[in-house]
């Protein structure tokens, strides 16, 4: 199979950046519904304006992978020093996801190639992420990326 084409997203990506983006939204509440919110049928437009909105930011940093369309989309920033995280600065991966139709393909770890690659090329001295405790499949592609385990989110409900 051929693969993607990687590109820095455009105004006119951010729809089917929404609609990704609620798959993320749902995927993680399935896994606990406690701790992450739910989607709704405002979910991917909220999503694509807020991305819209950070595609101005210098600091972002937001791709997106193409075959016959927008099958995935990666979302980094570039941070400073984080005195609540205890992390120097970094390039800070938010979201990566590929459409469930598209996976299997190399798609995911193409994205996360190209991100890591363009938050290091702006200075990035590290890339920290966080990923569900549940999302296996997801720490197995960040621990073949050279992502080794941090931080350990814990919640309890009131």
């Amino acid at each position: 199979m051929t693969p993607a084409v990687i590109r820095a997203a455009e105004r006119r990506d951010l729809v089917e950046i929404g609609r990704l983006a609620a798959l993320l939204v749902d995927t993680h509440h399935a896994l606990d519904p406690q701790r992450f919110i739910a989607p709704t049928p405002d979910t991917p437009k909220g999503y694509a304006q807020y991305l819209g909105s950070q595609l101005r930011r210098g600091d972002t940093v937001l791709l997106v992978a193409e075959d016959d369309g927008v099958v995935g989309y990666a979302w980094a920033r570039m941070e400073g020093m984080d005195w609540m995280t205890l992390r120097g600065p970094a390039g800070v991966l938010n979201d990566i996801v590929v459409d469930p139709i598209a996976r299997g393909r190399g798609i995911g770890r193409q994205l996360l190639r190209a991100i890591i690659t363009e938050l290091t090329a702006r200075g990035a001295p590290r890339v920290v992420l966080s990923t569900a405790a549940r999302n296996e499949a997801a720490q197995r592609l960040f621990l073949s990326a050279g992502f080794r385990p941090t931080m350990l989110e814990m919640t309890r409900e009131s």
